[in-house]
């Protein structure tokens, strides 16, 4: 379906449908978090968000909303209306009954199950389709769901924290704190976005942290660790199993059955995986096994040898570091990627044009991967 030209009100009414997206960040996985509004007579009639999977979608929120004011008018969708039945009814059949003669909607849906279904059939039957409109923004907003769909693994954003000199510790490994309280209460909300959150044992060790999310009314990422040897001790605040939705350690084939069974009896669960080329966890296998289990998106906190792994496995989809207008030094302090490095400057991994964001004296960029 070709995409029309972008029409000021259609542009004006789609940020509109954006914004409610963000309300749904979170806790619509694994559906996408779609913002949709109605609009009679330039004005909205009706609006509404996914709120929770297995609940309405937001089209039928915003028309629900509308009540008969939808009888002839516009909506506009931030992801196009699905026409297959899950756990909810298609949104194509309520956007017919409820009367509506337009649908605009910005990205298309890319579910090769579906893709194209829902503006296709709703322009077979007659109404107005005009697909396309900021569909960057909003493919941007459905990012998780767009790599779950269409690969079967999460979303991975590659976290960081650096002074201005891109150490990520002092010489001695303290790391309390690199960057402001600012900065830390947006990586709150950050975890609020993503299903899971990922360290690595080493961070796990000298940290001992807790990997939960302090906002309210947003839920707990599971808490991934990434242990191949299984050093993680069962006392580590990481597996607590009141924090729902709990916590996975995965670890090699190998690794010791008695302090499997340990973590199992604190109340972690534990995944056996193959071994990569390195001899550690195999990080394309665990997105894989992540993926099945309903994981679109997940946060990578650890430490520079996660990071590196990720990265050489082209495991990452987008970057946020923070650097704090701070200087360390040291030659042996830790830096934000290990591992042996690339041997030339145009093998580098590329990232977009970062957006910039200040978080009181801290500064973050945050970037797509490329290549």
């Amino acid at each position: 379906m070709p995409i029309s030209p972008e029409e000021p009100q259609d542009i004006h009414f789609m940020r509109r449908a954006l914004a409610l997206t963000r309300r749904g960040l979170g806790l619509s996985s694994p559906n996408p978090a779609v913002g949709a509004v109605v609009v009679a007579g330039g004005r909205v009639v009706g609006q509404g968000w996914h709120a929770k999977a297995g609940e309405p979608h937001a089209e039928v929120h915003a028309l629900r909303q509308s009540g008969p004011l939808a009888q002839g008018a516009t909506i506009y969708v931030t992801l196009e209306p699905c026409h297959h039945a899950g756990r909810t009814p298609p949104c194509t059949k309520a956007i017919l009954a409820a009367g509506i003669t337009r649908v605009v909607y910005g990205a298309s849906d890319p579910n090769p199950r579906v893709a194209g279904g829902g503006g296709r059939f709703l322009a077979e039957q007659g109404l107005g389709v005009t697909p396309g409109v900021l569909a960057q923004a909003c493919e941007w907003e459905h990012r998780f769901f767009i790599i779950h769909v269409t690969t079967g693994r999460p979303h991975v954003i590659l976290k960081t924290a650096a002074t201005m000199d891109g150490k990520t510790a002092s010489t001695t490994g303290h790391s309390r704190w690199v960057t402001g309280g600012a900065s830390r209460r947006f990586v709150h909300r950050v975890r609020g976005w993503v299903d899971a959150i990922m360290v690595g044992a080493g961070t796990a060790l000298t940290d001992d942290p807790q990997l939960t999310c302090r906002l309210k009314g947003k839920p707990n990422p599971l808490r991934v660790v990434v242990d191949s040897k299984l050093r993680l001790p069962v006392t580590s605040k990481v597996i607590d199993p009141a924090q729902e939705p709990g916590c996975l350690v995965a670890c090699l084939q190998d690794a010791p059955e008695d302090k499997a069974q340990r973590l199992a009896e604190a109340g972690a669960q534990v995944l056996r995986l193959p071994a990569d080329e390195q001899g550690r966890v195999d990080l394309a296998a665990l997105m894989d096994e992540l993926g099945a289990r309903g994981v679109t998106s997940l946060l990578a906190e650890g430490g520079a040898g996660l990071a590196w792994s990720l990265l050489n496995g082209g495991l990452v989809n987008e970057v946020m570091y923070f650097f704090a207008p701070k200087l360390v030094g040291g030659a042996s302090a830790p830096g934000m990627v290990g591992g042996p490095g690339l041997d030339r400057m145009d093998m580098a991994w590329t990232l977009s044009r970062p957006m910039v964001r200040h978080f009181g004296d801290d500064v973050m960029l945050w970037s797509k991967t490329l290549g």
